[in-house]
């Protein structure tokens, strides 16, 4: 019914991406399988009916066919396998054989007609980026999707396409984080959806450092993304994603020169004393030339500063330190623009050249010392 033979650290590889979408409890049973299907290539699917995943490699298939193996002890028993290459075997009572080196094995399969088929998304107009400036987009706006499921299109990032550019957003109603990219898009496409944060952290995992072309295409509902040999579909998020372009303030009066590496590393000292119990803010003072950080719990206190070019004019504004140190992180530059208004307004992080990126922190009130 099935007979295949491949390199065993392929199928590993295969194994670990596809079995990422794997049901951990359904109501479909074959959802907690992977789906194996020798064709004219060996592909491996796992879908949890949000989110499916399949990957493609090849293999010397002697006998076509379809079946869904166990996916945990599947995977526990390739990546054990003592040989380069992996013959397996299914006959028609959905037993299988997997043999390598000296070792056998021997588990019971089941029927691939009872799983279900992924949504289908036509192979139509895809928008094409290297994977490395894709994966850069996705880790430097995640971080910033919102975890309240009472707004379900927050806990995904949207993603803009216009003729030139492609911009991702991600909000959760205390920050927010954006990166642009310029794209080859020859039709002059303009596109919009919101994709779950879930299915873009599996797309970062599969993504590699490379510029290899990385793509997506829009569907009705779902959007699939290709990388190399593998599939990623997932349904769209559904709703009205918050108005960016408005919330984010353009007339700051006060734009402060800023060193990436320095102003982290004063915001990492500080934030020592601060913890998930005791989440007392950083008090920043922004006065000419210096920024000045502390903070006091009942732990300690803790003082640090670091240069900056400009004049703050000794505005004094608090902030949560993992809302500015995780904004700090994602800023792709050493240097970059820091821009306020009042203590009350949001904290608008730019580039010092260009707007390859935005990140936005709301201020914490601050109590009187």
């Amino acid at each position: 019914m099935i007979h295949f033979s491949c390199e065993t650290n392929e199928l590993i590889s295969a194994i670990s991406v596809a079995s990422r979408t794997v049901s951990q409890k359904s109501t479909i049973p074959a959802l907690e399988g992977i789906l194996v299907t020798a064709g004219t290539l060996l592909t491996l699917t796992g879908y949890n009916l949000e989110t499916g995943i399949s990957v493609s490699m090849d293999a010397n298939v002697k006998e076509m066919g379809a079946a869904v193996f166990p996916a945990k002890l599947f995977g526990d028993i390739v990546r054990k396998l003592p040989g380069d290459t992996v013959t397996i075997q299914v006959d028609e009572g959905y037993r299988v054989k997997i043999l390598s080196g000296i070792s056998s094995f021997s588990i019971m399969a089941s029927a691939a007609d009872d799983y279900p088929a992924l949504p289908d998304v036509e192979y139509d107009k895809a928008i094409t980026i290297p994977q490395n400036v894709l994966k850069d987009m996705i880790s430097g706006t995640i971080f910033s999707v919102s975890e309240n499921q009472a707004r379900p299109i927050q806990t995904g990032c949207k993603f803009e396409i216009d003729p030139e550019c492609i911009t991702v957003v991600a909000v959760d109603g205390y920050r927010l984080a954006l990166r642009r990219e310029k794209i080859d898009n020859p039709e002059g496409r303009t596109l919009s959806f919101v994709a779950p944060a879930p299915a873009l952290r599996e797309v970062e995992k599969i993504l590699g450092d490379c510029d290899d072309d990385a793509s997506f295409t829009l569907g009705t509902r779902h959007i699939m993304f290709k990388i190399g040999s593998a599939t990623l579909v997932c349904r769209l998020l559904e709703g009205e994603f918050l108005d960016w372009r408005r919330v984010v303030p353009t007339d700051n009066p006060i734009r402060l020169a800023v060193n990436v590496r320095e102003m982290t590393q004063s915001m990492e000292r500080v934030s020592l004393i601060v913890s998930e119990k005791l989440k007392s803010p950083v008090r920043c003072t922004f006065g000419e030339n210096v920024a000045a950080f502390r903070t006091s719990n009942s732990l300690g206190n803790a003082y640090d500063e670091c240069k900056t070019a400009g004049n703050g004019n000794d505005m004094e504004i608090g902030f949560n330190c993992k809302y500015l140190l995780e904004a700090l992180k994602a800023v792709p530059t050493e240097n970059f623009m820091l821009e306020l208004k009042t203590n009350l307004s949001p904290a608008v992080i730019n580039p010092c050249e260009g707007n390859k990126f935005t990140y936005m922190v709301l201020p914490v009130r601050l109590k009187a010392e």
